[in-house]
């Protein structure tokens, strides 16, 4: 992947060297706040794509960033519910569990206060 990498920088080094070279013209540019008297096409052409690529790759982190974000904030509220269901069961589980014990011991009591009954001593 790496050598990959490096052979695409080197073709595209290669390509805006040739459009630089091969776009002598010279011409006058306006930046709004000055102005250039003579530029190459070819050295325009490369600092236009080369703006282009930056703002478009913030503009794409920024968007995606909103949507990563809202991706989280869903998986985040079904963990929530999830974590709310669970808890209720593990309450329900709880509170059977403390009848059954309820049930349990007055059973245990009865039955000690049947044998107290049933012995004289």
């Amino acid at each position: 992947m790496r050598y990959i990498l490096v052979i695409l920088l080197i073709v595209i080094f290669g390509y805006a060297l040739a459009l630089v070279l091969q776009n002598s013209t010279e011409l006058s540019v306006d930046l709004l706040f000055t102005q250039v008297p003579a530029m190459r096409l070819g050295l325009l052409l490369l600092l236009t794509l080369a703006l282009g690529i930056i703002v478009g790759l913030l503009f794409g982190v920024q968007i995606f960033r909103v949507f990563q974000t809202s991706w989280e904030i869903k998986r985040l509220r079904k963990d929530i519910d999830h974590l709310r269901k669970e808890q209720i069961h593990t309450a329900q589980l709880a509170a059977a569990e403390a009848v059954a014990n309820a049930k349990h011991e007055k059973t245990v009591l009865d039955i000690g206060v049947d044998e107290q009954k049933s012995n004289p001593l």
